[in-house]
């Protein structure tokens, strides 16, 4: 198992509870998150910058 940090670009959502959910989906394409947090949103262009850690499954 290794971790990786990665950076995703998420559109906003009409509610937070809409926004959690959709990042935690994006972020599961990735690997299992082992956290995350948002660090910036970009209002004009209607997206968040979610900044994360995650482990993947090291394919031995």
């Amino acid at each position: 198992m290794t971790t990786h940090f990665i950076t995703a670009e998420i559109d906003l959502q009409e509610t937070p509870t809409e926004l959690q959910k959709v990042i935690e989906a994006e972020l599961q394409k990735q690997g299992e998150p082992l956290r995350w947090a948002i660090t910036s949103v970009n209002v004009a262009r209607q997206k968040a910058t979610v900044e994360a850690v995650i482990t993947r499954v090291s394919a031995e």
